[in-house]
């Protein structure tokens, strides 16, 4: 049996949704240059809108990063007064963090993201929710089956645009 033909890049889904996963970050990049943030301090944000006052571990575990990664985002986050940091007094080692009012409403103002995917793919919010479930979809078939790391389970999520 012969080797099989190799797959061109572009017919390789992990280089689709690698190149896809660039273009919507250049697509954001100019928004959030205009809040002041990086798209991962932006992820942090938004898992901390999702439930505030998590660990750097919860967090990490939420975008599927290690907590050294969140530590020095969730440092500059403070530095710039959308964030507060408390250490656990029964546990030195967990770090609380928390909104700040001027996280909050930045978050607030952060929705401009979305209506730039929506304006710019030329989907609908239909469209653009049931992607989103397809690619949810593989990638929890992905880490299911012991090929991902600590993606936390977000029903809330679910239906909620990227």
């Amino acid at each position: 049996m012969a080797d099989p033909e190799p797959i061109p890049l572009d017919a390789q889904l992990c280089f689709s949704l690698y190149s896809t996963t660039i273009a919507i970050n250049r697509a954001y990049k100019p928004l959030l240059d205009d809040l002041g943030v990086t798209y991962p301090q932006y992820l942090v944000l938004t898992t901390l809108s999702e439930r505030d006052g998590q660990t750097i571990g919860a967090i990490a575990d939420r975008l599927a990063l290690e907590p050294s990664t969140i530590t020095p985002l969730v440092k500059r986050l403070e530095l710039a007064g959308f964030v507060g940091r408390l250490r656990n007094p029964a546990d030195e080692r967990q770090v609380h963090v928390t909104l700040t009012d001027k996280g909050r409403e930045l978050h607030a103002r952060s929705g401009c993201l979305t209506g730039t995917l929506l304006k710019r793919s030329g989907l609908t919010v239909d469209q653009l929710i049931a992607l989103n479930h397809q690619v949810q979809a593989l990638r929890d078939a992905l880490v299911g089956s012991g090929g991902g790391v600590g993606l936390a389970a977000n029903p809330a999520a679910a239906s909620s645009m990227p």
